[in-house]
């Protein structure tokens, strides 16, 4: 992995452990917006990354729902429809 990616995911972590630490969703687009304002590239990267992570988190909650569910012999399923960190896709 090169610098570039590096430096988004390392940011990109920060921002999602500072928004849950603070219960602040609004951190992440902060960083993203003092980011751009100088680097366009390193913008692209850490909102890449913050994607990638928060997918991962979502990805992993719900497996653990299954896996939980499943061994109490029920199905569980996503019922999510709508990515809840894209504000183009909500209702």
């Amino acid at each position: 992995m090169g610098l570039l990616e590096e430096k988004g995911e390392d940011l990109a972590k920060r921002a999602i452990e500072a928004e849950k630490r603070f219960g602040d969703p609004t951190i992440p687009d902060e960083i993203g917006k003092a980011i751009g304002a100088t680097s366009t590239t390193l913008q692209e990267a850490y909102l890449t990354a913050l994607r990638i992570l928060r997918a991962a988190d979502r990805a992993d909650d719900l497996l653990g729902r299954i896996i939980a569910g499943r061994e109490k012999g029920e199905v569980v399923v996503s019922t999510e429809s709508v990515l809840e960190d894209d504000p183009n896709l909500a209702n």
